[in-house]
């Protein structure tokens, strides 16, 4: 277990921001993982666990107190279930369960980060989520010192959520299981248009699961959602906002702003979600209140390819993305009526 102190944390996010924590500890197993929460839950001393950094916006000022990496690992597959330590990178995994003919979260290809923060955000993309593949989480509960195993059923997912976002400081994410499909190397179906459109098929085909993987890097590319140390669009976490989801008297009033902004022939992208609610597209909106590719002319922009990825063109600080995020929240609101909800976790600062 290495220790640091005064250690900068920038390194750490794909955003490449944020100031020093106090002490930085690097945990390589689970006992080291749980020996660190407990030390520094018993001293009372703020903790903030970090991962692959792909979710994180650390302010300038740093983190006083202990920062935990973890950096465990473990890919074991036996069948069709699969078993990731937490300090697991996902995006190799992905590619690992591919190569081994298993369906179920090839499109989920690319997405930086680690294991362990899958199931905290019920990660998604292309129509697959964690969720869907995810059998039970096995966690350090910090409330009653134990090490728990959390069926699916009890993780509470929802869109972009789970019983350990909603908990932030009782459950540490150890261990991830999974319950793939062996569909003879055939993809899982396909959800997501966009993807079917790129191969040529009908949404619901199954096509071969490294095909279906290469098709959606090819798409995250394309708008900057696979990481690239040379590319200041991939210095961002990934998508800043959270598609908007409304019920029915907000979605009424916001097709009202729509016409009344942008005509009557103008229809915004509409998806139906729980309890009778309208999910809208964030990058739409972003776009359609004159946030476009490319928006700033500071340190911190929209990426050139994605509207929904706000991104650190080398020499930004956290003040420099909070400005611009603020921007866009304050834009869409006035332009549509709609609240843009940031997906990444914020440290030390908040919109």
């Amino acid at each position: 277990m290495q220790e640091l102190h005064d250690a900068p944390l920038a390194p750490l996010t794909t955003f490449r921001l944020g100031g020093p924590a106090t002490r930085l500890i690097t945990a390589t197993t689970d006992a080291e993982v749980i020996e660190a929460v407990r030390e520094a839950d018993d001293a009372g001393t703020p903790l903030l666990i970090i991962g692959g950094g792909s979710n994180l916006v650390i302010g300038d000022k740093g983190f006083e107190g202990t920062a935990l990496r973890i950096a465990t690992k473990g890919f074991a597959l036996d069948g069709t279930t699969l078993e990731l330590a937490a300090g697991e990178v996902w995006s190799d995994a992905v590619a690992r369960t591919v190569e081994a003919g298993l369906a179920g979260i090839e499109c989920l290809a690319g997405i930086p980060g680690s294991a362990g923060a899958t199931p905290i955000q019920n990660v998604g993309a292309y129509g697959q989520e964690v969720s869907a593949t995810i059998t039970e989480v096995v966690a350090h509960d910090r409330r009653t010192g134990e090490t728990v195993t959390i069926p699916n059923a009890d993780c509470a997912f929802s869109y972009r959520h789970s019983r350990f976002k909603a908990e932030p400081d009782r459950f540490v994410v150890l261990r991830v299981r999974f319950g793939l499909e062996d569909a003879g190397g055939l993809s899982a179906p396909l959800r997501y248009a966009e993807t079917a459109r790129a191969m040529g098929v009908e949404q619901g085909d199954r096509v071969p699961a490294a095909a279906a993987r290469e098709t959606v890097l090819g798409l995250r590319a394309g708008k900057g959602m696979v990481l690239d140390p040379e590319d200041h669009d991939t210095w961002s976490a990934g998508s800043f906002f959270t598609n908007p989801i409304l019920e029915q008297a907000e979605y009424e009033a916001f097709l009202a702003r729509v016409e009344d902004r942008l005509g009557p022939d103008v229809t915004p992208p509409a998806f139906p979600a729980d309890g009778g609610r309208v999910k809208t597209s964030a990058a739409w909106l972003i776009d359609r209140a004159g946030f476009t590719k490319g928006y700033g002319t500071g340190p911190a922009r929209i990426s050139t390819k994605h509207t929904l990825a706000l991104t650190n063109r080398g020499e930004a600080t956290t003040e420099d993305l909070l400005a611009l995020a603020r921007e866009v929240v304050a834009g869409v609101h006035e332009a549509f009526g709609v609240t843009l909800v940031n997906e990444p976790v914020t440290v030390g600062v908040s919109l």
